[in-house]
Order: structure tokens, then C-alpha cells, then sequence
């Protein structure tokens, strides 16, 4: 068997608008499709042997044990690596269960598709399943327990933290979308100017100088004291001399910790020897060169959180610990602790497993011991010297037992700091008295306090203290999101997209937007080429400035990753017709509709999905839209349309010249199509539609018609607005036309127009691409022979696995299929054929440049028509 291809979904997609985390893995089964799992001798009972887990997976029986009946009555490979796929990341602790697997176009070939959780270790899970299958096949043993672990360490490499992972959450489950900035915790809640963004447990709106000073322990104590907040008593210490006038005005025991240290690194508790203390000081010196040096306070270690100065929880927590039975040793003991099945890897679990590191070394060398040693019945020892959870320590809920003057005091520290998440550290006996009587005191404040022990404690009841950080950055009535407008179909996405951009900032909002040419913010190019897929969309809705978001979405971005985004406000579907058939698994016009439908299929329910109703695919789409729905039809008189209004619905016409709303049984005239530059006075047919889907975008997004009345009056078809679509150049003696028609039905739609223009000789720059079946490049032919007195057949700069004379032949052939006569002339390099073009031009001519690299073309047509004199 052979991958030929993964890819990863990471949004709505071709295989599902729901699930958005997928791998989609091409897979060749070669010989192993003449051999289905009945036909392997001893492949069931390997397979079940080496994963028994697998007994849950119901498959299509629908009961337990339901996939290992299909497996032993038999089914393809590709169906069995789907699911050990899903269930080795299972056994890792990522709790994946979706799948499915589609043969491709070609015998032999499948879509194996499946959920993950982590995106590398769901690549990995694709290549370790076709790995396990082959060996089960063969017959070989398999060190499975290798790929769990290897997978749990890409989940721990790759997953957020929980305490950021419990925000996402939690905003997830408010429908509030989110991005990761980069590999680590920093995160966007929001779209464009609605963002709010968080690192770890450090939100926007926190404090820069809070942070500061939480992280300096001096200042942090200095504040505290000068409040009349209970802190021990200490110095910060430099070098044995200091420490030794610490010891002499404080006494032991002590506590040494970095004054910049975190998450209790270097920290080393209740030293009472002088060759303790130095050794304490040594560590703590390993972070920082300033080291704090404290009475150590008799107690419980407690951690009290407060989330927009209002105290929300408390715990306290217990460092890794084991407790003697009189025989175990204390490795034996360790291992116990750890078979706890709350306890995991990492962040897995409740509880980590504890790990024996340098400072558990340290403690059970100062006590004598050794790993080997046996603790007596009953008697316990602590392995690390701080409470983390994060290096095996457990936590107790005591968010209910807090005394009322404790919690004030919590809160006003808080606000001392101005910290609006904030951390407090206490050591007491207890919480339940004020810490003014029981002898606590407050150790340390911290920024981006770790919310896992108060999410799931060891004992009590767990907190969503991710709720209240969700509250703070969104209160009620503030939204996270700007309005999304996505664009899909074949042709006059570009255009449409352009002229809805358009629309909107004619209302004064910045608007962001993404085209085939480029990522637009207002009128500013930030990023030239095709920027139709995700990751330009999701640049869109990471611009803070950005108050409206108009994306074009193409096919190959949904193919190649999914959406950049979950939900839209509004669709605009502008047709579906025969391009790019044969590539991505896509070989029927009917499949390309379903990925064109992948994007109203994301639009909100109270959103509109607009759809082109003269196009039978795209007028079918409302079958499967959960949403509004608005149609458009060139056709005054389409019944399709005017159903839909009888109804109630919405819809636009082309009627007696006008751009027409119809709102029920009402008609708003916008504007006549002559006076809409784009529609060249109603002889660019399909600028005419593109316009009406245009205009019921902005209608639904709640646009006036005076606004889309004057942007459609003000949309000029020029290389400044639309770069390569009908840029029309008026030179001496000829005229020139620029434009990006790559396809049948493009060409079809130009040559409408063209038939129309009135000149003396009609001339065609044309061109096939590489990718398309032979029957497309052959139809580009035909088309041109139909609209053109002269060809001159030129080539993409990228020839997409075809060689330039088999490209050429093709679009020959289709020219000679119509038109024996018509003089040809081949002229591969487009600059080279835009010259001939220019230089050979009769008078009154009309020459049609369909180009392949738009900005080169317009810079060498602008420099031709310089030498006149001038630009237009």
C-alpha cells in the first residue's frame, strides 16, 4: 500500500461543514484491493489481539463489537486504517471518532478520512495505521505501545496548556471563534476588531505593569506590607554575607526563592541549617542572580484565584507524595502512585505522574534515603519541594469554606496589584479564619495563574473559572464577531467580491477582503497573488482594524485545508460550471457543486445564503442550507424567483434595464445597468449578475440603496479596482481587452460581450492550462475559434505536469474543430505574443488578451499606451 497524499482540514470542508479537524489521507491499496480482511488468513485475529479497544467500534452494525463482524466477514483496508487511526489516538488519550472512507476516481484508490485532535499527531496516526495494517498483513509483531507514546508526546508538544485550553473551550461553547498565534498559548477570541487575545492566563486586558510587578517579589511584598497585608518577614539576599544578616534578624526556618522566579522553580522550604540555606541560595541563583530570603511560614500551602476582582476559587494543594506500607520501597511506592488512572502524561489527566528529578534526589538524600529505601507503615514523605500539579502534586476545592474576610482580602489584593487575573498564594493552617488570626501569611502574587487544580481537583467539587474570563473579555451585548461575507463559484468571484468590498465602505467601515489577486484591507494591498484559501481569510480575521470581512473562497482552499473560518453572515454562490474537473478527487460538475456549497452551508441560521437561480446546481443548494435564502436571476420573469417572493422570500432581477430588489411582492429599483460601469450598459451579461448577487449581499447586511446605489455608480472596471477583469485600453487606432477567463464558461461569458463590440477585426491572445482534462483545453479552443478573426496561442508560465506542445495541440485542435481558417499564430511567452498583438494591430481592431500573470500584462499594456501620450 502506498499514502500518496495527507492533507488537514481546519474547517468546514468537502467532507463534512461540521467537523473541521479531519486528515485526508489519499491511499493506494494496490494488490491489497484484490484482497479484502476475509481473504488474509489470521488477519481478524491479529488485528484483534493487538488492538482489543477496538471491540467499542460499533461501524455500521451498530453495536459493539459491530467493526470486528464487518472485518471478519470481510471489508477493504482502507475501512480498517480509518479505524485503527481513530483508535490509536484514542489509547492516547484524544477522544477521535469520526470516519469514513470513499474510493477515489481511480480502482484501488481512497479517501481514508478521519477526526484528530492534535494536527501532527493526527499525520502521524494516518502513516502509523497503514504501517500496522501492513504489519498485521504480514503477520509481524508490532510495537504498538511505541506509537501511543509517540503520540501522547505530539498531543503534549502541540496541544494548548489547561488553563488556555479551558478558555477556548469555554469560548467555544459560547460560539465565540478562536485562532493560535503561534505554537504556544498565545490565542485570539474574536474576529478583526471584536478580537480580544489571551497568553496562558494573561488576557488583554491585563495589566502590563501588574505583570511586572507580580513577577518582582520585592516590590509585590512592599506593596502588600504598606496595605497591612499579612506577609512573612524577609530580605532579598545577594551572597553568603547577606544571608548570613537574614538569618541573624529573622532566624529559621527559612524559605529561598528567585525574586523573578514562577511556577516555584528554585524555590527550596524550611531550611534550618546554615549549609541548607546556602545550598538553597545556590539553587535559587540558578534563576535569578537576586534571591528572596523568608521566614518560612508553618501550614498549608492554598491558592486563591480572582478573575475581574472578584474572588471565584480556592484550593489547597499538596506536593507528589508517597506514603509508606512497611515493605514497598519507595520506587515500588512511586509506581503505585502513578497506576492511578486520574494520573497521566503530561496534562492528560487529572493528575500527572510523578517523575523522580533532581530535586526529589535532593530530598531523599537529605533524609537519608534512597529509592530503595522502605518507609515505615503510615508514614509519609513529600518528593518535591513545591505543591505543582504540573510535577505530581494534588489539590483540594475549598472555594466554599473560605472565610468572608479572606475572600475581601483576596479581592483587594488584586486590585493592589491590578492584576485582573490574579494568583494569590497563602500559607495557613487554614482558610475557613482570617489569615489576621490563624498566623497565615501571603506568600506571593501571580499573573497567568494555573487553572487546573481549581478545573479538576484531586478532591472536591471542580470550577469553570474559565467561565468568568469569558465574562470579563465579552460582556453581555459585546459581540466577538465582525460580519463575514464569503464568495464562491466558478466565475465572478473576483468581481463580486470586489464590488460588495466596495459596497460596504461606502457605509464608512473598514473592510478587509481577499480576492485572486490579493489581500485587500480598505484600498491597501497587503499580499499580491491568489489569496482565495484559509490562511488569507484567516489574515482577514486576525486584522485588528478590520470592521467587515469579504472573502473569496475558491475551491482549491476548501479542498486543500477547509475554510479559514467556521460561520459566515452571508453567501453569494455565483454559478458552477466545468473547471479544474479531474484534480483533488473532483471529476463531476455535480461533485464541484458540493464543494461550492460547502461555504452557504456554514452561513448562520439567521444569516442568507444568495444563490444564482438561473444555474441549476446552485439553485439546488437551498435543499441542504440551513439558513435564509435569496435568489437572483437575469430573468425578470423567472419563476423560480418569483415563487420564492410570492413566499415571502427575498430576490434581485434584471428588469426593463433596471437592478431590481423584490421584497415580497414589492420592487426597489437600485439603479439602471447603464448607468453600473461594470455592466459596459448591459452588454457584460454576466457583470449584470454578478451585480445582483452583489447588491442582495449588501441588502441583507443591512446597506441602504442610497449607498449601493452610489457604489455601483462609482465601480469602474480599471487595473486599480479590478485587476484583469475587462480592463479596457482605448489606444490610437485599436482597442484592448484584459481579462482572466480561464475557462469554458468564462470564455463563453466574454465572448458574449465581444460578439457585441463593433470593429473591424477581432484578435485572441489565448492559452490552455496543464491541469485541465484534454476535453477542456480542446473547448478553450472552440470558444476562441467562435469569437475571434485571429488567435495567437501563447503559454502559462506554469505548464502543470503537461508539456507546452501538448497544450498547444489541444487548444489547435478545438480552433480547427470550428474554424479551418482562422489564422493561428503560436507565440509561447505571453509578452512576446502581447507584443505581436500590439505591433501587427489594424485599424479599429479589437484585441482580447486572456492573461495568465495579470499584473505583468497591465504593466506592459499601460507601457504601450504611455508611448501614445497617455494612460486612457
Amino acid at each position: 500500500m502506498e499514502i500518496l497524499d495527507i492533507k488537514v482540514m481546519k474547517g468546514p470542508n468537502y467532507w463534512s461543514t461540521k467537523r473541521h479537524h479531519l486528515i485526508v489521507m489519499l491511499l493506494d491499496l494496490q494488490e491489497m484491493e484484490e484482497r479484502p480482511t476475509n481473504k488474509i488468513e489470521g488477519f481478524p485475529e491479529r488485528l484483534q489481539q493487538l488492538i482489543p479497544s477496538l471491540y467499542t467500534h460499533r461501524c455500521s452494525e451498530g453495536v459493539e463489537g459491530g467493526f470486528f463482524i464487518r472485518v471478519k466477514e470481510g471489508t477493504w483496508m482502507g475501512h480498517v486504517i480509518e479505524h485503527i487511526a481513530l483508535e490509536i489516538q484514542t489509547l492516547a488519550g484524544m477522544d477521535v471518532g469520526f470516519g469514513r472512507t470513499r474510493e477515489s476516481d481511480k480502482r484501488g484508490v481512497y479517501h481514508v478520512v478521519f477526526s484528530y485532535y492534535e494536527a501532527k499527531a493526527g499525520i502521524y496516526a494516518a502513516k502509523a495505521s497503514v504501517a500496522i495494517a501492513e504489519a498485521l498483513i504480514a503477520g509481524k509483531t508490532y510495537d504498538l505501545d511505541s506509537d501511543i507514546q509517540k503520540l501522547r508526546e505530539l498531543r503534549e508538544e502541540e496541544r494548548l496548556g489547561p488553563s488556555t485550553g479551558s478558555i477556548v473551550e469555554e469560548a467555544a461553547r459560547r460560539k465565540i471563534p478562536w485562532i493560535r498565534l503561534n505554537r504556544h498559548s498565545l490565542v485570539q477570541l474574536g474576529y478583526g476588531k471584536k478580537q480580544q487575545r489571551i497568553q496562558a492566563t494573561v488576557a488583554s486586558t491585563t495589566s502590563s505593569i501588574a505583570v511586572e510587578l507580580a513577577c518582582d517579589k520585592e516590590d509585590t511584598k512592599n506593596l502588600l506590607e504598606a496595605a497591612q497585608i499579612p506577609v512573612p518577614k524577609g530580605l532579598i539576599v545577594y551572597d553568603e554575607e547577606d544571608l548570613e544578616k537574614t538569618v541573624k534578624r529573622i532566624g529559621y526556618p527559612l524559605v529561598t526563592k528567585p525574586l523573578n522566579g514562577n511556577h516555584g522553580k528554585g524555590a527550596t522550604t524550611n531550611l534550618k541549617t546554615w549549609e541548607e540555606l546556602k545550598e538553597g541560595m545556590a539553587i535559587a541563583q540558578k534563576y535569578s542572580r537576586a534571591v528572596i530570603c523568608e521566614k518560612f511560614i508553618t501550614g498549608f500551602d492554598h491558592r486563591a484565584l480572582v478573575i475581574n476582582y472578584k474572588f471565584v476559587a480556592a484550593a489547597r494543594r499538596t506536593p507528589a507524595a508517597v506514603t509508606g506500607d512497611g515493605k514497598s520501597t519507595i520506587k515500588e511506592l512511586i509506581d503505585i502512585v502513578n497506576s492511578d488512572p486520574r494520573r497521566g502524561f503530561g496534562h492528560e489527566k487529572v493528575l500527572t505522574n510523578i517523575v523522580v528529578d533532581g530535586q526529589t534526589e535532593n530530598i531523599l538524600k537529605d533524609k537519608d534515603l534512597s529509592l530503595d529505601s522502605v518507609l515505615p507503615k503510615g508514614e509519609s514523605l513529600w518528593l518535591k519541594p513545591t505543591a505543582n500539579l504540573s510535577t505530581g502534586g494534588t489539590s483540594t476545592d475549598l472555594t466554599d469554606q473560605v472565610h468572608p474576610s479572606n475572600i475581601i482580602l483576596f479581592e483587594r489584593i488584586a486590585r493592589i496589584i491590578g492584576l485582573d487575573i490574579c494568583g494569590v498564594d497563602v500559607m495557613a493552617p487554614d482558610l475557613t479564619t482570617p489569615l489576621t488570626e490563624n498566623g497565615g501569611a501571603v506568600l506571593e502574587v501571580n499573573a497567568a495563574p494555573g487553572f487546573r487544580m481549581h478545573l479538576d481537583p484531586s478532591d472536591g467539587l471542580p470550577r469553570n473559572v474559565a467561565e468568568p474570563v469569558i465574562d470579563m473579555l465579552f460582556p453581555p451585548g459585546k459581540s466577538a464577531r465582525i460580519p463575514i461575507i464569503a464568495i464562491s463559484g466558478t466565475n465572478g468571484k473576483t468581481t463580486t467580491t470586489r464590488l460588495i468590498a466596495h459596497i460596504v465602505k461606502q457605509t464608512g467601515a473598514t473592510v478587509g477582503f481577499t480576492t485572486t489577486d490579493g489581500i485587500y484591507i480598505q484600498n491597501q494591498l497587503m499580499q499580491s497573488g491568489d489569496c482565495t484559501g484559509p490562511v488569507s481569510a484567516e489574515f482577514i480575521l486576525k486584522d485588528p482594524t478590520v470592521e467587515v470581512a469579504v472573502l473569496e473562497c475558491a475551491r482549491g482552499g476548501i479542498l486543500r485545508a477547509g475554510l479559514g473560518f467556521y460561520n459566515c453572515n452571508v453567501a453569494v454562490v455565483t454559478n458552477v460550471a466545468g473547471d479544474h474537473l479531474g484534480l483533488g478527487g473532483i471529476d463531476t460538475i455535480e461533485k464541484l457543486a458540493r464543494v461550492k456549497a460547502v461555504v452557504p452551508k456554514t452561513v448562520f441560521p439567521s444569516g442568507y445564503a444568495i444563490l444564482n437561480a438561473d444555474d441549476d446546481l446552485v439553485y439546488g443548494m437551498r435543499k441542504e442550507l440551513d439558513c435564509h435564502i435569496a435568489l437572483f436571476s437575469l430573468n425578470e420573469n423567472s419563476n423560480r424567483v418569483l415563487d420564492h417572493c410570492k413566499k415571502g422570500g427575498l430576490g434581485a432581477v434584471y428588469e426593463e434595464g433596471y437592478l431590481t430588489i423584490l421584497k415580497g411582492g414589492w420592487k426597489i429599483r437600485v439603479e439602471k445597468a447603464g448607468n453600473v460601469p461594470i455592466t459596459f450598459a448591459g452588454t457584460a451579461e454576466f457583470n449584470i449578475a454578478n451585480a445582483l448577487g452583489a447588491i442582495l449581499a449588501a441588502y441583507v447586511s443591512e446597506v441602504s440603496i442610497e449607498n449601493i446605489r452610489l457604489a455601483l455608480q462609482t465601480f469602474v472596471p480599471s487595473p486599480a479596482l479590478t485587476p484583469g477583469r475587462m480592463n479596457i485600453f482605448k489606444f490610437n487606432d485599436f482597442t484592448v481587452m484584459l481579462d482572466y477567463a480561464h475557462n469554458t464558461h468564462g470564455m463563453q461569458a466574454i465572448g458574449k460581450f465581444v460578439s457585441q463590440v463593433n470593429a473591424s477585426h477581432k484578435v485572441g491572445i489565448v492559452a490552455g492550462v496543464g491541469d485541465r482534462r484534454d476535453e477542456d483545453t480542446i473547448e478553450l479552443g472552440e470558444e476562441a475559434a467562435k469569437m475571434f478573426d485571429e488567435i495567437i496561442i501563447r503559454q502559462d508560465k506554469n505548464l502543470r505536469g503537461r508539456t507546452e506542445k501538448e497544450i498547444i495541440g489541444l487548444i489547435e485542435k478545438g480552433i480547427r474543430n470550428i474554424n479551418q481558417q482562422v489564422p493561428i499564430h503560436v507565440i509561447p511567452k505571453e509578452k512576446e505574443a502581447i507584443e505581436f498583438a500590439l505591433g501587427n494591430a489594424r485599424k479599429d481592431s479589437f484585441i482580447t488578451i486572456i492573461s495568465d500573470v495579470i499584473p505583468d500584462a497591465l504593466d506592459q499594456v499601460r507601457e504601450a499606451k504611455e508611448k501614445e501620450g497617455s494612460i486612457f
